[in-house]
C-alpha cells in the first residue's frame, strides 16, 4: 500500500516528533521543517528521524525561519516536491514569549504574530491551493493551544494568537467544504516537550525555555527532583502532564476516515488541565485541582 504523505513544521524536539512519529506508524512519509537557531537541533533532527524510519516512513528535514516573509512558502514548496504529493499539513511550530502588556515590546509582538500566526496561515493557503489544484480530499491540523480558550498572565498576545486560530479554522472550513478539504486544530494543555536527557544537554535557557533552570547546570539531579512536569502532574484532573505523543494521536484520529464527518473544529487534548480553571503554575503552593 502506497504512504500517505505529511508536512509537519517543527518535528525536530517536542510536540512535533510525537506528532510525526504517531503518523509515521500511521502510513505516512514525513517532510518536517526545523528551526536551525535551536539549541542542540541536530541532534534532535539525527533522533526524530530515526524514529520515523524505525516506524517506515521516508523522512525529510528543511531548515525554516518561519518568522521571516516567504519562508513558509519556500518550505513548502521544498517539502512537496520531496513527498511527491501531499495528504496532510500539520501546522505545528510556534513559541509563547512570557510578557505582560505593561512590558510587551513590538519586537516580541511582530515575532509571535509572524511565527504563530502568519505561517500558519501561508502554510494553509499554500497546501489549500495545492490539494484544490491537484484534488487531493486532504487535511489541514494545526496545533493550536488550551490557552485560546482560558486566560493566562504573561500571554495576553499568544493566547489572542490562538483564539484566532480556532476561529480561522471554522471559516477556513467553510471555504474548503466544496472541496472535500477539512480543517482542524487539536489544543494541547501542558505537555512533556522536553526528556530529561534532552534537559541535561541544554547550557542555557531562553525565555521559552519555562522548563529549564540553570541550576541543572550544578546538579544534574535537581532535573528530576525538580522536573516542571512532574511537579504540575498531579495538578491536572487526570493526574498527568501530556506526551507529544498524546497530541500525535490526536492528530491521527482527525486525519483519518473515521473523523472524515468533522470540519471547523478544535479539539482540547489537556486531560482537564482547564476544566477547573486552575493556573498553570508550579511555582505556587497548591493542593491540587480540588
Amino acid at each position: 500500500m502506497e504512504r500517505k504523505k505529511a508536512i509537519v513544521t517543527g518535528a525536530a524536539l517536542g510536540m512535533g516528533r510525537g506528532i510525526s512519529t504517531v503518523l509515521a506508524e500511521e502510513g505516512y512519509d514525513i517532510a518536517f521543517s526545523y528551526y536551525p537557531g535551536t539549541q542542540n537541533v541536530e541532534a534532535g533532527i539525527e533522533t526524530t528521524v530515526a524514529m520515523l524510519q524505525e516506524r517506515g516512513a521516508r523522512a525529510w528535514h528543511f531548515p525554516a525561519d518561519l518568522t521571516k516573509p516567504g519562508a513558509a512558502e519556500d518550505f513548502f514548496a521544498q517539502a512537496v516536491d520531496a513527498l511527491g504529493g501531499l495528504d496532510l499539513l500539520v501546522n505545528n511550530a510556534g513559541v509563547n514569549i512570557p510578557q505582560a502588556l505593561q512590558d510587551i515590546t513590538a519586537e516580541t509582538f511582530d515575532y509571535l504574530i509572524s511565527l504563530d500566526l502568519r505561517a500558519y496561515v501561508m502554510m494553509m493557503h499554500c497546501v489549500a491551493r495545492y490539494m484544490i489544484d491537484h484534488g487531493v480530499r486532504g487535511c489541514l491540523i494545526n496545533v493550536s493551544s488550551s490557552r485560546g480558550e482560558r486566560a493566562y498572565p504573561n500571554a495576553g498576545v499568544y493566547c489572542g494568537i490562538k483564539a484566532c486560530l480556532n476561529r480561522m479554522a471554522e471559516a477556513f472550513a467553510l471555504d474548503l467544504a466544496d472541496y472535500g478539504i477539512r480543517v482542524n486544530n487539536v489544543a494541547p494543555g501542558a505537555v512533556r516537550v522536553r526528556t530529561d536527557e534532552e534537559l541535561l544537554a541544554m547550557k542555557e535557557g531562553k525565555k521559552t525555555d519555562y522548563f529549564w533552570s540553570k541550576e541543572f547546570l550544578k546538579d544534574p539531579s535537581l532535573v528530576q527532583e525538580h522536573d516542571f512536569w512532574d511537579l504540575l502532574g498531579p495538578r491536572i484532573p487526570l493526574d498527568r502532564v501530556g506526551t507529544p505523543e498524546d497530541i500525535g494521536r490526536a492528530v491521527a484520529f482527525l486525519a483519518s476516515e473515521k473523523a472524515s464527518y468533522i470540519t471547523g473544529v478544535t479539539l482540547r487534548v489537556d486531560g482537564g488541565l482547564i476544566l477547573p480553571g486552575m493556573p498553570e503554575d508550579v511555582s505556587k503552593p497548591d493542593p491540587g485541582w480540588k
